[in-house]
């Protein structure tokens, strides 16, 4: 049940270079930004990132990207990173890009140990390339595969010494579904209250789906694109 680590720096300790690694978050909102910065002072490289963007050019999963850190990247969204782009363009980077909801299912798939499933999203796209097709009920439906990885890099906004895990409102995106997805879930987080200070109902992921657990250290939180209403 020891699961705290002292720091960032030592609960990644054994990502190696060409690991697999999810990152939780949507845009920057939520991103393990301690865990990556971890990853950027350890100077791994050929990382396959599961994520459901790039962060941006300078921020969240893009200063792995500029650090030439990640070789593959396995997404949906990607329009806010200018380097992604370069380096895809380039050749530099290899890309698999996939729907949203699928790349949320496909991550539940490896939670869950299902083989994979059918979905009629992408029928008829550049994303069904190389796909299996079936027709169910006279509808054309893609096989999508599971996605798992070594490790999964988790941002919560309360946990407990256990790793029970609680998260805010659109920093639960990917973050809770990618808890279990891993051979080892690392999760940093906001606040570590003491056992019993999340109530039952609302522990999104069980601690039995984390493995290490670190305090979070000074959270900036910024916006990749800020709108505000005309004066």
């Amino acid at each position: 049940m020891k699961k705290i680590r002292a720091s960032a720096d030592e609960a990644i300790r054994d990502i190696q270079d060409g690991a697999t690694v999810m990152v939780g978050g949507f845009g920057l909102c939520g991103n393990p930004q301690d865990l990556i910065a971890a990853l950027n002072r350890k100077g791994v490289k050929d990382l396959v990132v599961i994520s459901n963007n790039c962060g941006t050019t300078d921020l969240g999963l893009g200063v792995l990207l500029q650090a030439r850190q990640i070789r593959r990247m396995v997404a949906s969204y990607v329009g806010e990173n200018k380097e992604f782009e370069r380096q895809f363009l380039s050749g530099e980077l290899e890309v698999e890009l996939s729907p949203q909801g699928t790349l949320a299912e496909r991550i539940r798939a490896g939670v869950a140990g299902i083989g994979g499933f059918y979905t009629a999203t992408g029928v008829g796209t550049v994303i069904a390339e190389g796909k299996e097709v079936r027709v169910i009920d006279g509808r054309e439906y893609l096989l999508e595969k599971p996605l798992k990885a070594d490790f999964a890099l988790i941002k919560a906004w309360r946990a407990d010494p256990w790793g029970n895990l609680a998260f805010r409102k659109t920093a639960r995106n990917f973050n809770a579904v990618m808890c279990g997805a891993a051979t080892v879930t690392i999760a940093e987080a906001e606040e570590i209250v003491p056992l019993g200070g999340i109530a039952p109902d609302a522990v999104h992921v069980p601690s039995v789906y984390v493995d290490r657990l670190v305090q979070g250290k000074g959270y900036v939180k910024p916006i990749e694109r800020r709108t505000t209403r005309p004066r």
